[in-house]
């Protein structure tokens, strides 16, 4: 899958439908998504859905093969929930996909967007929690990087697939935003956060156009066993 921050619209349209060709996901978790690169993404990923915007909130899944793609209600704007059928997950059961952007810390006035970010961080654990056992992917643009609250809540029920990938190669997770389309990517505020899955790979890739790099990652459902149960799947 591959989840992308393309930046209020600036990222290249058409650029980041070949970037999707090239990588062939199955998914694509798509914040700050703009009508034009709605009418891109779709091009190329005919399923899911997609919910462009002028300002900020534009939000989208996109799939490879039918889903069912829903609004999860969030302040501000709302994260988007992907089931993935059985067959799609390597035979077990069905697979969720949130695509999450939560709103950034200093967006002024401060002491409002700080509750809002929270109220959408609650609303984010409260679907996690009401079904802790299923296998899932939490995607997108936290606006956080691994030392702020809001990771370490989401870390707490989820794995992160970048650190695990990091670990067993002996070294860092790659940093994911900088300060413009060709900057130096400083932060790793784009993650990919998943239980009850395998992850093989996962890599950043240039958006042209945008301050940040998309997130890939190469997921699967391990063969013959069981959803987790809450709270166990910390490998």
């Amino acid at each position: 899958m591959v989840s992308a921050n393309l930046w209020h619209g600036r990222a290249d349209a058409d650029g980041f439908a070949d970037l999707i060709v090239s990588l062939a996901p199955d998914v694509v978790a798509a914040q700050e998504l703009s009508p034009e690169q709605a009418d891109a993404l779709a091009r190329v990923m005919p399923w899911g859905l997609l919910a462009p915007a002028r300002d900020f909130s534009g939000m989208g899944i996109a799939l490879s093969c039918p889903g069912v793609v829903r609004r999860l209600r969030l302040p501000c704007r709302d994260a988007h929930v992907a089931e993935l059928p059985a067959e799609q997950g390597n035979g077990l059961d069905a697979l969720e996909v949130l695509n999450v952007h939560l709103i950034a810390p200093h967006v002024p006035p401060v002491w409002r967007t700080l509750s809002t970010r929270r109220a959408q961080l609650r609303g984010v654990l409260a679907h996690l929690d009401a079904a802790p056992e299923r296998r899932r992917v939490v995607a997108g643009d936290l606006n956080a990087t691994p030392a702020w609250p809001a990771y370490w809540r989401l870390a707490a029920r989820l794995r992160d697939a970048a650190l695990e990938v990091a670990r067993r190669r002996g070294g860092r997770p790659q940093p994911t935003w900088g300060l413009g389309s060709g900057a130096r990517r400083l932060l790793r505020l784009d993650h990919v956060l998943v239980a009850g899955l395998d992850v093989r790979d996962v890599r950043v890739v240039p958006i042209q156009g945008s301050d940040h790099h998309a997130v890939v990652a190469d997921v699967t459902v391990p063969e013959g066993r069981s959803a987790p149960a809450a709270g166990r799947d910390r490998r």
